[in-house]
């Protein structure tokens, strides 16, 4: 299966089987009952939600992600439409088999968590900013102090290098930095997206993190990673962080990088 995070046999039956959709054609419209989700084997889908008569774009998703699993979550009508963007294959699943599924790709079990959690945060901003909480009264909650975002999302001086590239890909100036591919279906994007060097798609959503403690780095491997992290040709156990130095090799799944430290 696409991505090499979802196989499955090709078998056809009423549990699973693929659907094709022309371009323009629907996948299922916003508000209709569903009772089954689906993967992308090709093409790419778009994600829209009607406001007034306009149909809005969401997320324009491709081979690898999946939509419309709040149906088997919820058991509500569709919260919006799928269309298909181009002409697309489309892994058709119910809920005879997507507890089997779950089981056997943990994977799509954190990023479905993942997405609800995203959402829930959302629901829980708009309540705030509704009832009029300002940002000083959510801070003497006895939570960590919210991080600088403009000092995380600026590029730092270390480096990850794709040797057989030549692309460098550099690091958060804040105290992680998340490495992995796009992922429009929880909308959470890593700030090193490793897509353009991973031509077999090998490395997950959210792969690895680097963490920055003092003068320090580490390396560690995110919970559902489907292929595995080494640091310099060994093994990374999931949630147990390995240091890493200048020069030293990082690999998350086939994309192999060389850690770099600017000297002075």
């Amino acid at each position: 299966m696409a991505k090499t995070v979802f196989k499955t046999t090709g078998r056809k039956s009423g549990a699973d089987y693929t659907v094709e959709h022309a371009p323009g054609e629907y996948v299922f419209r916003e508000g209709e009952l569903g009772t089954e989700m689906y993967i992308i084997h090709e093409g790419q889908v778009e994600i829209l939600n009607r406001v007034g008569d306009e149909e809005r774009l969401l997320a324009v998703l491709e081979k690898g992600d999946f939509f419309g699993e709040m149906a088997l979550l919820e058991d509500r009508p569709r919260a919006a439409s799928a269309r298909a963007l181009t002409a697309t294959r489309l892994l058709q699943i119910n809920g005879s088999t997507f507890d089997q599924m779950l089981r056997d790709n943990p994977e799509i079990a954190v990023r479905m968590m993942r997405k609800l959690s995203r959402r829930v945060r959302e629901t829980d901003d708009l309540l705030k900013a509704a009832l009029g909480t300002s940002g000083s009264e959510r801070s003497s909650s006895p939570e960590l102090p919210t991080p600088d975002l403009t000092e995380m999302h600026m590029a730092g001086p270390e480096r990850l290098v794709h040797a057989p590239s030549g692309m460098e890909f550099a690091l958060s100036r804040g105290s992680e930095t998340t490495l992995g591919r796009k992922d429009p279906v929880t909308g959470i994007y890593p700030d090193v997206d490793l897509t353009p060097v991973d031509s077999q798609r090998s490395v997950s959503r959210r792969h690895a993190k680097i963490y920055r403690r003092g003068g320090k780095f580490f390396l560690s491997e995110e919970i559902g990673t489907m292929n595995s992290t080494f640091l310099n040709g060994a093994r990374l156990e999931t949630g147990v962080p390995g240091e890493l130095k200048t020069g030293d090799e990082v690999r998350c799944g086939v994309v192999a990088l060389r850690f770099e430290v600017p000297q002075g």
